[in-house]
């Protein structure tokens, strides 16, 4: 344990506060250092959070912890809240010890945007810290991805001059390197600017691991919703979501923080945050999204997640006739769209035959329309109506108004229904109709009766199928002239077209998979080549040359992104590769091989060419 140390100051980089130990300790040597607190000479500083924090929480002592370090000191939270369950674990043991994978899990490699190439400061911060606590120090709000401005100030930051460009030097803030004017350049996304660094500093404050991205994405799901943004089938309307997000924020806002939206890609951060995925998100786009959907963290972190359109039930049967009347014993719901509104409808289907629909936002005690009242409530009627009682005191014992009691009294549909209740009664009755309807008219045809006696024949289609499709008139078959087609001059033709679209297919901007099913709707052929490819050898022959398997396609999308680096004079990077060519990373490893064979016989070209020119 070491006989002192600099403790933190309020929401200092653990960064900082080693930089100020170094200095305060006399040690002339950062390896040094770095024995002292980490008990190795090798191990790398780290801004935005470090590692082998077991050794280094040991070695501060028993007020600090793992926890709190990552908690207070780093910018770990900016990150976590994001993250799933699993993932949270995993960086947990990668803090623990040397922290190789630390930055991949956290996405801070491959997901990273608006990345800061130094230390940051708000000169504000700067001058209040100074008066405070003698001197100014590394604020971790100041230091994340993305964030231009202090959430106190409501200022630019300022880049901080790094003298050295030593890998294991600590770096301590001093006045005379720090500008502290009150000059600023104008910003037409200040005010935008400013919310979202408030939120970011927010989120720094929460409680470690209190939200993940599970619960994330499940709340925002919910304000989605009422949004009217997620469909009946619970899927998000992406493309009106776009437009919303789009005319939220100013022009050139999302451009200028490296989020540009485009509809069209299956991948732009807005899809991939929206839906399930397991691809990492930058926090600040999560940020965005809260702010289009007018929320603060504090806010956020206590809403409800999102329990679908009418919640997860048991919802209640809102029957007054039955003897479980209120009770929560439905335990599903219907949810469609109405084509009018588009407001979401729930309907409740209750074992006693009532059946009520509602919308989304009404009361759950509260019906919409009642589109069954079923056999139970049918009964009660009957039995109110023989003891003689008003239409009134019927309509108030039984929920209805007294224009509906009037209605089933007097012969309504479901009421005649139940006065034929012998269902055999009825099925002889509908089988006799249907047979006089065929004496009477004798010219009409299967199809035509089915539309002429319509509750005749689906009553019998449910409950005597054979006997209605033995008595029906046959189907009269239309025999269309048959044509002989010449298939050798159609496969010339197919070929040609094919060809033509091939190259078309291999130009567009964004590379494409070529299948027979993309060629064939193209093209309006699909039907033969899926039936008739037997019939066109060439075009078979043809189409097996160029059309695509998954990992064919793939590899041309990396030939396409290597050909472009290479064209550029840029370094090949295989994660690079990866992530612009936009392929799974299990799939990558498979392809690795080949796309390292590619890129030698590239360099290997180009070195032949240079050596002849």
């Amino acid at each position: 344990m070491l006989p002192f140390f600099t403790n933190p100051y309020p929401d200092e980089l653990l960064y900082s506060a080693i930089a100020r130990y170094h200095f305060y300790s006399g040690n002339l040597d950062c390896k040094d250092t770095l024995e002292e607190l980490f008990g190795s000479r090798s191990v790398i500083p780290s801004v935005e959070i470090g590692s082998y924090f077991s050794v280094l929480a040991e070695q501060l002592g028993p007020q600090y912890s793992v926890e709190s370090l990552l908690a207070n000191h780093t910018i770990y939270p900016y990150y976590v809240f994001f993250l799933s369950k699993g993932r949270q674990r995993e960086i947990l043991q990668d803090v623990l010890e040397d922290g190789k994978a630390l930055y991949t899990r956290l996405g801070i490699v491959a997901g990273s945007i608006c990345r800061k190439d130094s230390l940051y400061y708000c000169a504000e911060c700067a001058k209040a810290d100074t008066e405070q606590y003698g001197e100014p120090y590394v604020h971790r709000e100041h230091q994340l991805q993305g964030i231009n401005y202090c959430s106190h100030h409501e200022i630019p930051l300022r880049k901080y001059p790094i003298q050295s460009d030593s890998r294991i030097e600590y770096i301590r803030f001093e006045l005379n390197h720090m500008n502290l004017t009150d000059i600023y350049d104008a910003d037409p996304y200040k005010n935008i600017a400013a919310t979202i660094a408030k939120q970011a500093y927010q989120l720094l404050q929460l409680p470690l691991h209190e939200l993940s991205r599970e619960v994330v994405s499940s709340k925002c799901r919910r304000l989605l919703r009422e949004r009217n943004l997620i469909t009946a089938s619970n899927r998000v309307r992406q493309k009106e979501l776009y437009q919303a997000v789009q005319s939220h924020f100013p022009t050139g806002f999302l451009q200028q923080y490296e989020s540009k939206l485009t509809e069209t890609d299956e991948y732009n951060w807005l899809k991939v945050l929206t839906r399930n995925a397991k691809r990492h998100v930058h926090p600040l786009r999560h940020l965005f999204l809260l702010h289009f959907l007018q929320q603060d963290i504090n806010g956020f972190k206590n809403l409800a997640t999102d329990q679908g359109a009418f919640g997860t039930g048991p919802f209640p049967c809102l029957n007054k006739a039955a003897s479980h009347y209120k009770q929560f014993i439905i335990q599903d719901v219907d949810v469609t769209r109405d084509f009018k509104t588009k407001n979401l409808i729930g309907t409740f289907t209750c074992s006693c035959g009532f059946i009520y629909a509602r919308k989304q936002t009404t009361d759950i005690f509260k019906i919409g329309r009642v589109k069954a009242f079923g056999e139970v409530w049918h009964q009660k009627l009957n039995e109110l109506s023989n003891e003689k009682l008003s239409i009134r005191a019927m309509a108030r014992e039984l929920g209805v108004d007294s224009k509906t009691i009037k209605r089933y009294l007097i012969g309504n549909v479901e009421m005649k229904q139940q006065e034929n209740s012998d269902p055999g009664l009825k099925i002889l009755q509908y089988k006799q109709e249907i047979l006089d309807a065929i004496k009477q008219f004798s010219f009409l045809s299967r199809t035509e009766i089915r539309e002429k006696f319509k509750k005749q024949y689906i009553y019998l289609y449910r409950h005597d199928k054979a006997w209605l499709h033995e008595n029906l008139p046959t189907t009269k078959q239309k025999h269309k002239p048959t044509t002989s087609v010449d298939w050798s001059k159609r496969d010339q033709q197919y070929v040609q077209r094919i060809k033509v679209l091939y190259q078309q297919l291999l130009q567009e901007e964004k590379p494409v998979r070529i299948t027979i099913l993309r060629i064939g709707k193209r093209l309006g052929i699909l039907a033969n080549l899926e039936r008739h490819l037997d019939k066109l050898p060439k075009t078979k022959q043809f189409l097996n040359e160029i059309t695509e398997t998954t990992q064919e396609f793939q590899l041309r999308r990396c030939y396409i992104v290597i050909d472009a680096l290479i064209q550029n004079n840029e370094p090949v990077i295989m994660w690079q590769v990866q992530r612009i060519a936009a392929i799974k990373i299990h799939h990558f490893h498979e392809i690795k091989p080949q796309l390292k064979r590619y890129i030698e016989m590239k360099q290997e070209v180009g070195n032949d060419e240079r050596t002849t020119s």
